[in-house]
């Protein structure tokens, strides 16, 4: 099980932290990525780490403004969000897979577990 938290209303241009704690199974040899979903609008992959990849994925939209890290000591993995814009407003959850996936493949085929935290960015 995933459950994300941290989201929340910010004004534009500035930041948040999302968490993604699992319970039930550690992130060893995992894919996790974080998705996004706002109302009348497609899910959007936004980023996504794997250790079949070199280093992580993000969508064009939120590169250099997103950073994707992963705690395996809490089984947590976390979406720096910063720079944000009202663009950016969605409800934001993650997922996770051991299939042997690399990113790109992983956020085109996988979408939300669970839950998801609302992010709100005013202008």
């Amino acid at each position: 099980q995933l459950q994300a938290s941290g989201g929340g209303l910010v004004q534009a241009g500035g930041s948040l932290r999302l968490s993604c704690a699992a319970s039930g199974f550690t992130f060893d040899d995992y894919v996790i990525g974080w998705f996004r979903q706002a109302p009348g609008k497609e899910r959007e992959g936004v980023s996504c780490i794997s250790s079949r990849d070199r280093g992580p994925l993000y969508a064009d939209s939120v590169k250099a403004r997103f950073t994707i890290s992963s705690d395996n000591a809490k089984n947590t993995v976390y979406l720096q969000m910063n720079g944000l814009k009202p663009e950016d407003t969605a409800v934001y959850c993650c997922a996770a897979t051991s299939d042997p996936l690399s990113c790109r493949a992983f956020m085109q085929m996988y979408g939300c577990w669970g839950q998801g935290t609302q992010v709100t960015v005013s202008s």
